[in-house]
């Protein structure tokens, strides 16, 4: 991995807005790993850790500079008190995951004290994560501790499900997935749980997975139909669900779509943003991606104050079907984008929450943010 050509950072096409990126570098466990944060602005960064085999250093940097922003939209629109971070380790989960590694990964994190808070996403496991426990107490979605409520995989999974629910009521005027054809790309954690959510709901089932084993067990146990990774995207179906990595929507994949809406739990599913209004072209409803899948961070947050409150996390990602029809009905008001009208609104939550943390704190509270933020 000793390309540099995408490494220039404060020229970095993704970088605008980043508040802070650390690259950080253990030759004796042999970490390699970025931690990008995007805001703090609505209160600590908070965003999972991947572990990947990306095919150069410039894309884990691309990878943690987009997912960080896509977090910091994503808790804004969740309403909760966070801002956004992520942070990627460079390297194959399957041979190069050792406890000194996540040791050594945990003890960058623990210095920058706070400012940003971890947990798993691709890659990596809540056993991965109870490691990097060990060295910093600023991660979430752990199995053990005061507030531990565990994988946070089922909420991401149901926050999807109810955004599906509110794409297909928007589009096809429908009030439930019942003998709907869906396809979802992708069958880790989250993708298994969507598909057993849609299973229940009466929805018919295609499925594609570089796992074989996993998607032979989809058959099984949902009766689905299995097609191949290429083929997935452009089935002819109600709903496609990329549950799989980003940047599956393009300009030479989206004239291929025969979907009525894309709705998915992928991170940064728009390879540009132009992409966006692309489908809106093509009359594909998309439901943007850090809004519909961020069932996972709620159930996290509700972890970070140490008093988890299941109800609370329930009730939050039941709200992501009224969030999204909100953002359905203000793109096709003022003719937009989902994906740009989505933008705008985290923009304008970011950006009111500044405004009163600074005019509180002019009238000399110290404790003024966080009475705003919580």
């Amino acid at each position: 991995m000793s390309d540099t050509s995408n490494m220039d950072v404060f020229n970095h096409e993704a970088f605008s807005g980043h508040e802070q990126v650390v690259f950080c570098q253990d030759e004796t466990t042999g970490l390699k790993a970025i931690i990008a944060i995007h805001s703090t602005a609505l209160g600590p960064a908070a965003g999972g850790c991947r572990m990947w085999h990306y095919r150069d250093n410039g894309s884990a940097l691309n990878d943690a500079l987009r997912l960080s922003k896509g977090m910091s939209y994503k808790n804004a629109m969740a309403g909760l008190s966070l801002g956004g971070g992520k942070a990627v380790i460079i390297g194959d989960a399957k041979t190069d995951k050792s406890e000194e590694l996540f040791r050594s990964f945990g003890r960058f994190v623990n210095g920058l004290g706070g400012q940003y808070i971890t947990a798993e996403d691709v890659g990596i496991s809540v056993s991965d994560m109870e490691v990097v426990s060990q060295e910093t107490p600023h991660v979430a979605g752990l199995n053990s501790g005061l507030a531990a409520s565990g994988d946070p995989s089922p909420f991401t999974a149901r926050g999807t499900f109810n955004g599906i629910r509110a794409a297909v009521k928007h589009k096809l005027g429908k009030d439930n997935v019942a003998d709907l054809t869906v396809a979802v790309q992708g069958l880790g954690h989250v993708g298994w749980h969507l598909c057993k959510e849609l299973h229940t709901a009466g929805a018919k089932l295609i499925v594609a997975d570089i796992n074989e084993d996993a998607v032979k067990h989809a058959v099984k146990e949902f009766g689905a139909t299995a097609v191949s990774c290429d083929e997935i995207l452009f089935a002819d179906v109600d709903v496609v669900a990329p549950c799989a990595l980003g940047a599956v929507l393009n300009e030479t994949a989206i004239p291929k779509l025969k979907t009525k809406i894309i709705a998915g739990a992928a991170n940064n599913q728009l390879t540009k943003d132009t992409d966006g209004m692309l489908l809106r072209e093509h009359n594909i409803l998309y439901a943007p991606d850090y809004v519909i899948n961020a069932g996972g961070i709620i159930n996290v947050a509700a972890e970070i104050d140490g008093k988890y409150d299941r109800k609370w996390v329930d009730e939050k990602v039941a709200a992501i079907y009224d969030v999204l029809l909100d953002i359905f009905k203000r793109a096709d008001q003022e003719q937009g984008a989902t994906s740009t009208i989505s933008d705008l609104m985290a923009q304008e939550k970011i950006a009111m929450k500044i405004a009163e943390i600074s005019k509180v704190g002019r009238s000399g509270r110290s404790d003024a943010k966080k009475d705003i933020v919580a």
